[in-house]
């Protein structure tokens, strides 16, 4: 197994913590964080890439679609 993808379950498993702490804390900034580091870690684990290049690949994904509620124009 490579350390890349056991990093990323680990990831998950910590942002999915951090996501139920924000919404019992009633916190919406801390629970998008979890919500952003589950993302990422997903991607690690299937993808087998270092923390940096998915973290990346999120912010570039997160700039290209940061209107994505404005689909009406």
């Amino acid at each position: 197994m490579n350390w890349d993808r056991l990093a990323g379950i680990c990831r998950q498993f910590k942002g999915r913590l951090v996501e139920r702490w924000g919404s019992a804390s009633g916190n919406p900034l801390i629970a998008f964080a979890g919500t952003r580091d589950r993302l990422a870690g997903r991607a690690q684990e299937r993808r087998g890439i270092a923390r940096e290049v998915s973290q990346r690949e999120l912010d570039a994904f997160y700039a290209r679609n940061r209107d994505w509620r404005n689909l009406s124009r």
